[in-house]
């Protein structure tokens, strides 16, 4: 049984985090949850950790690390840290101490090991955990939310005596995104005492937040697991953004695909109190639509217009992609927004204007024949990401044990669980597949992040400075990076979707890969809603809310961009060839 998200029916804990994938409503739930106890005279600290936080908008506030009283909410104090400026800040502690002293090749490898998400994420850790551990705030406050919490990889990685010692000099595999923690050393008993009140189930509720959608359901039960093995068992699963009512054949579908996902949610979260948030059509921006977002649906219309004449379609794309003959065509993407089904799309285009095609995905490869059989003409290769990582994985350890003490490789395998490693391993087999480019057409469902190929790039420099190898690079890596960054070869497609988190997040992956010289051109918005026609009023609303985040898209990427209008069955065959049209 289902509940409805009521905090007078829910028991809370004076710390609460929320935690889940970017764009199913993390920050919404934690500022509404936030408002409505400082309106029934609690005493609140909000803080945000997450580096797209858009909290000053909501609160239409400017904002800082310390906490600001909001004036049209008596009781709540907003404080919204900037992971970002605290990673640079922990990096240039850790590397500034080496300018000068080791050649400038050595100098930027370190920063690049310094310079990935989990770096990040550590950064922001050490941020927070004032504000778990400091007393008077514990005193002042009745309820501390948190909106983001740590991943599991973190909370593990500070658990580990050898992440202290000065690691990036024994590192054998020169993929590093945690590097050493030197750094930080003072803070080793501040963070002992966070993790153990994140652990205390009196103290802290983790508040797992998701979409009534397979993938993110997904995502919360792999989190679940994780944070449970590590002692943070109290936890609550909220699902946002469920349709309650339909009366055209859109809606219908969307509440169909919904109600099969819920039905359908993982048998481990099916142990934890499940609390439901019904679709809501407006932007949960300033505080009156954010005070009601736990309460009511206010159909509110935008009054946006739409700042190009034609919503452009994936058939500009890829005749772009046609007439500059480009060889390798990444989509690229935050998880769960269609990067497998673009890329699909755009292959088949390029078949039928004659290109000889390979698609490589770490898609399933029986789902890709489901989506893409080979009576299109074009040839399909499946990459197994958890094949891949073992292999790069059982590489890097066997290397390690040759040299390293027990606690040293405790140290390495937990690095080899990062994203960026991750990244790593997959990268290496899309290399294999990119080198099929001589002869034709090479589009890959997930690219490299620009962090990744600097990684490799400046772990190559790295290793002809001090003649030893850290990770063996294989020969097709090496001719790929050239490859990437020649824009006559190489694009990238940005997919997003036309709200607020994933539009900020693919920002960040744009400016990733510039930092990393990789061309990017077009941008792709899926599921759109506005490119529909419903006539039921809650997505007519929710549609014309989308118009500012069409409009931002098209502001950055100088208009080239293509809008794919949200479809309730998976796009697949003929379905893809009407994407195309």
């Amino acid at each position: 049984m289902i509940k409805k998200f009521d905090l007078s029916n829910i028991e809370l804990t004076k710390y609460l985090f929320f935690t889940g994938k970017g764009g199913v409503g993390k920050t919404s739930t934690a500022c509404a949850t936030a408002i409505n106890l400082a309106d029934e005279g609690k005493k609140i600290m909000l803080v945000s950790t997450d580096p797209a936080s858009n909290l000053q908008d909501v609160f239409h506030t400017e904002l800082d690390n310390k906490g600001v009283e909001i004036k049209d909410v008596p009781n709540l104090v907003v404080a919204n840290l900037n992971p970002e400026e605290a990673a640079r800040e922990y990096r240039e502690s850790v590397v500034g101490p080496f300018r000068g002293k080791l050649p400038d090749v050595v100098v930027k490898n370190m920063e690049e090991q310094l310079s990935g998400s989990c770096t990040v994420e550590i950064a922001a850790f050490n941020e927070f955990s004032n504000f778990i551990t400091d007393e008077k705030i514990q005193k002042e406050f009745d309820y501390i939310i948190f909106d983001t919490a740590p991943t599991g990889h973190t909370l593990r990685m500070l658990q580990l005596p050898s992440a202290w010692s000065n690691f990036i000099s024994e590192s054998t595999h020169g993929a590093s995104c945690l590097g050493q923690l030197a750094g930080l050393e003072s803070r080793k008993g501040v963070y002992k005492n966070a993790v153990k009140a994140l652990a205390d189930s009196d103290m802290t509720t983790l508040i797992l937040v998701s979409r009534p959608e397979v993938s993110p359901l997904k995502e919360a039960e792999r989190a679940s697991k994780e944070l449970q093995d590590l002692g943070i068992k109290n936890q609550i699963l909220v699902i946002n953004g469920v349709l309650e009512s339909h009366d055209d054949m859109l809606s219908t579908a969307l509440y169909e695909k919904q109600q099969n996902a819920l039905n359908e949610i993982p048998e481990y979260l099916k142990n934890l109190e499940i609390f439901k948030i019904p679709l809501r059509p407006y932007n949960i921006i300033g505080i009156e639509n954010v005070r009601a977002f736990l309460k009511e649906d206010k159909i509110e219309y935008s009054n946006d217009k739409l700042m190009v004449d034609e919503i452009p379609k994936l058939k500009s794309v890829i005749e772009d992609l046609y007439d500059t003959d480009k060889k390798v065509v990444f989509t690229m993407g935050k998880g769960g927004v269609g990067k497998t089904t673009i890329a699909a799309a755009i292959a088949l285009g390029l078949a039928r204007k004659g290109k000889k095609v390979h698609l490589a995905t770490t898609d399933p490869a029986a789902h890709l024949k489901f989506v893409l059989d080979e009576s299109f003409g074009i040839t399909l290769s499946h990459i197994d990401e958890k094949k891949e990582l073992a292999k790069y994985r059982e590489e890097v350890l066997s290397k390690a044990r040759e040299t390293m003490s027990e606690e040293d490789i405790e140290y390495v395998e937990e690095d080899l669980r990062s994203p960026c490693t991750q990244e790593i391993a997959v990268f290496r087999a899309f290399a294999e597949i990119v080198d099929r480019s001589e002869n034709e057409v090479v589009v890959i469902d997930t690219a490299p992040t620009g962090h990744t190929l600097l990684l490799l790039d400046s772990t190559q420099s790295y290793n002809k400075e001090i003649k030893r190898s850290q990770g063996d690079i294989p020969e097709s890596v090496k001719k790929l990076l050239p490859k990437l960054k020649d824009e006559k070869h190489t694009e990238v497609i940005i997919v997003t979707l036309p709200e607020t988190t994933p539009v900020y997040e693919a920002m960040r992956l744009q400016k990733d890969l510039k930092r990393a010289d990789i061309h990017s051109k077009w941008w792709v918005i899926n599921s759109s809603m506005y490119a529909t026609n419903t006539t039921n009023k809650i997505l007519k609303a929710k549609a014309s809310n989308e118009i500012q985040w069409i409009n931002k898209v098209n502001e950055i990427s100088k208009g080239r961009f293509a809008v794919i209008e949200w479809k309730p069955e998976e796009v697949k065959g003929e379905e893809l060839i009407k994407l195309i049209k």
